[in-house]
């Protein structure tokens, strides 16, 4: 017995490495973990912002991703036309708008 070499005896206690079924369920973890802590939030946000495109109108202010502060003057398609001061009117992609500010925001600034 005092004979036996360690590579043999290892052998006959088991190797030590999960099995297929404790594999899966790590997978299976991983995969929900992502899910819930990456995939889930970031459908949300696009959501969001995808509704909040949805709901722009004639008049609304709104922040654009460059941080401009305007006023909504005219809706064309996928681009909106935005009035910054009385001069001057820019024209943006719908998907740069931030945000719809309340009204009268713009004033008060």
């Amino acid at each position: 017995m005092f004979f036996i070499s360690s590579a043999q005896a290892q052998t006959a206690a088991g190797s030590g490495e999960p099995g297929i079924t404790g594999s899966l369920i790590m997978f299976g973890g991983l995969f929900i973990f992502m899910y819930l802590f990456i995939i889930r939030p970031q459908r949300k946000r696009q959501k969001e912002h995808t509704d909040l495109i949805t709901g722009l109108s004639k008049g609304d202010e709104v922040t654009m991703t460059s941080g401009i502060l305007g006023k909504i003057v005219k809706l064309e398609g996928e681009y909106v036309v935005v009035e910054v001061n009385d001069k001057l009117e820019l024209k943006f992609q719908k998907s740069a708008v931030h945000a719809v500010l309340p009204k009268g925001t713009i004033k008060a600034i």
